[in-house]
């Protein structure tokens, strides 16, 4: 039986870490952190997302369960579900972030040559939106309707290899064709959304970013 590292490891080994720590390092992360450091949290929403945990608690189980294997996967000691939701909580979001956008670039590099069995030689995006029903009672600030709260996640899909290049989460009543304000146009591109971004001033906007500036 192997007894080297987990599969989990393996896949983890190829994230720059390094990065991750300037990125740390830059927005102070581990200003008065006594437990769950920003790589080891990191790596428990990694798990819970690789997995398909649903909460908190389904986390805490799933890694106890396992709890002979955590130092192999880089988590250092057993996680309590109290100590994730505070982390997450306090934790600057723009590290995960910026580091999200590092990952999406190296992954686009190894698409960048994928064929899209179509003769195009130019990127192309599919620009859409999907909402996210919550309750109402434990997320009073994403008010959607009298009776429900949500939000909405609009998503900028790169088709060559699928690759998320562009997300914003807001709250469920912005309306679908605000975040052709949010994004900013990649010269010679195409990009495909549904009529719900029917708006002809932001079009033209896209329309006169299709060519670079400077061609030289």
């Amino acid at each position: 039986m192997y007894a080297g590292k987990t599969l989990f490891a393996q896949l983890m080994d190829y994230l720059p870490w390094t990065t991750f720590t300037r990125i740390v390092n830059r927005y102070d992360g581990h200003h008065r952190v006594r437990t769950l450091p920003c790589a080891e949290h990191f790596r428990v929403l990694a798990f819970a997302q690789l997995t398909y945990r649903e909460s908190l608690r389904d986390i805490e189980a799933c890694l106890s369960a396992q709890s002979a294997k955590l130092y192999y996967m880089g988590i250092r000691s057993p996680v309590k579900r109290s100590t994730l939701s505070d982390a997450s909580e306090r934790r600057d979001g723009r590290i995960y972030a910026e580091f999200a956008q590092r990952l999406i670039m190296q992954a686009r590099k190894l698409y960048v040559g994928e064929e899209l069995g179509l003769d195009l030689s130019s990127t192309v995006y599919a620009l859409d939106s999907a909402t996210i029903d919550l309750c109402l009672s434990l997320f009073p600030w994403a008010p959607f309707r009298s009776t429900k709260a949500a939000v909405k996640m609009h998503t900028l899909l790169d088709l060559r290899g699928n690759i998320s290049s562009f997300m914003h989460i807001s709250d469920g009543k912005l309306h679908d064709v605000n975040a052709l304000d949010l994004m900013i146009p990649e010269p010679g591109t195409i990009y495909i959304m549904d009529r719900a971004y029917l708006d002809f001033d932001r079009l033209f906007s896209l329309h006169q970013a299709r060519e670079p500036l400077n061609k030289s």
